[in-house]
């Protein structure tokens, strides 16, 4: 007997094993919107073009909206043996009109049917990503505009450096979310071309219009290679770079909270909300949500080097080892599309400290850099030897244990007969933020200006859709 699917060539059925290998249904099932849309494209063009009837093309159309409904309702049993999406939706489709479902498939190939879906899916999740890391830019930036003068302690080396504003701190994701954006806007225009009736791998022969099924799509244009059009997943490698940045910029903010939750630390507090207990220890409160970020990093990145490494040996066009493009990928964004989320949940439920947060911008002697900067500017020190001086009085600071604002006049007069008491006011953590004037500065002037900036372009973005 004829094998259903492969008609006449193959007279048996496949080994239980191949069968395993082989199907994709279990993966591919989240492709039906988009594989419905690109088949109702495809067979409004083939009518247009004379190649099936008008009244063919309308029964499938039919069809292919009950197939919708019923999976959407949930009430469509996908076939295993019917191995992916393609082949479930077409043998439904026949039951429901008969004969002319088989009509379909004229003048494509699976392979350019799949290459047509997965980009469609791409291109919707792109949006999807769009959309969420504007909602964290959102939140941070309302963030900072209520914490634009809150001073906290800006680190390198994960050591006390200068003072800065929390606001600021929040705003440098805005301006990393930023160009995240920028990233997968980029790769949604690359993306964004139709390789529907690239058929197989040649092309076909039937007269077709892939313009416009590429307009029908929402595709700028068809792609101009048919090899390239069935075999290129640029576009999924692209986006998964873009995320894997993207998931890392998360990961990185993730640990930030999980470091300023610490009691150790103590400058944020999270609320049950976006935190969870010990089944011993009565006492604790952990960070989860913020770990679980973190971890999702490496399902982002991990999804990135998987399909890498599935494409980086194929020759063209297309082979079955592009099957393995959808898992990975959809649970990488999947991954970051939760991870996003979470963050943006907790930058709206986190609580500074504030009090703690000022006491810790303080220690370390983080106005340092404040008093060689008055020594130049003042006394018209040269820099190098003004960081010599300022070493030697934060030496003596520390020698008597207290803070550089703390220490006795006399004392830096001692290292540096031509320090005045003026010198004193510029040793506060408030002096030392309100001066950070310098474009892309701490102060908090420019704090509130940049959020009010990002907030009035945002609110733009918001309504232009």
């Amino acid at each position: 007997m004829s094998n259903k699917m492969w008609g006449g060539r193959f007279s048996e059925r496949p080994d239980e094993i191949m069968e395993e290998i082989n199907v994709s249904i279990d993966v591919d099932r989240h492709l039906f919107a988009q594989d419905i849309a690109a088949s109702k494209a495809h067979a409004a063009m083939l009518a247009a073009q004379g190649i099936i009837t008008g009244s063919d093309a309308k029964n499938i159309g039919k069809g292919l909206d009950t197939i919708l409904s019923e999976i959407g309702k949930g009430g469509f049993t996908f076939k295993r043996a019917l191995e992916d999406i393609h082949m479930n939706v077409e043998s439904r489709l026949s039951e429901l009109i008969g004969p002319a479902a088989g009509r379909l498939h004229t003048a494509r190939s699976r392979n350019d049917q799949v290459a047509t879906d997965f980009r469609l899916y791409v291109r919707d999740v792109l949006d999807e990503t769009d959309a969420a890391l504007a909602a964290f830019q959102a939140a941070l930036v309302n963030r900072a505009l209520e914490h634009a003068a809150t001073v906290m302690p800006g680190f390198t080396h994960l050591q006390t450096a200068q003072p800065v504003t929390f606001g600021h701190h929040l705003l440098a994701y805005v301006e990393m979310a930023a160009r995240d954006r920028g990233r997968f806007q980029d790769a949604r225009k690359r993306l964004n071309e139709s390789p529907l009736g690239a058929a197989a791998l040649a092309g076909t022969s039937f007269p077709i219009d892939r313009h416009a099924t590429a307009k029908a799509l929402g595709f700028d244009r068809p792609m101009a290679n048919s090899l390239d059009a069935v075999s290129d997943r640029d576009f999924v490698l692209e986006t998964l770079s873009a995320a894997s940045i993207c998931a890392v910029h998360m990961s990185r903010f993730a640990e930030e909270i999980v470091i300023w939750t610490s009691p150790l630390v103590g400058l944020i507090r999270l609320s049950d909300k976006f935190t969870t207990g010990s089944s011993i220890m009565p006492q604790k409160r952990n960070p989860d949500a913020a770990e679980l970020v973190r971890a999702k990093t490496g399902r982002v990145i991990g999804a990135l080097n998987g399909l890498l490494i599935v494409m980086k040996g194929l020759p063209l066009a297309y082979q079955k080892d592009m099957q393995e493009d959808k898992q990975g990928a959809m649970e990488g964004f999947a991954a970051l599309s939760l991870a996003i989320r979470a963050m943006t949940g907790m930058v709206r439920d986190l609580v500074p400290d504030e009090a703690k947060m000022k006491a810790a911008a303080g220690e370390g002697y983080a106005t340092a850099t404040d008093l060689a900067d008055w020594l130049v500017r003042t006394l018209k020190m040269p820099f190098r030897d003004a960081h010599h001086v300022t070493g030697r009085i934060v030496a003596k600071a520390a020698e008597g244990g207290v803070a550089l604002h703390e220490l006795p006049l006399k004392e830096m007069q001692a290292i540096e007969p031509k320090i005045t008491k003026d010198v004193l006011g510029v040793l506060s953590v408030e002096s030392s933020v309100k001066s950070r004037t310098s474009f892309g500065g701490t102060a908090p002037k420019n704090v509130a200006s940049q959020a009010k900036a990002w907030a009035k372009r945002l609110e733009k973005e918001r309504k232009l859709g």
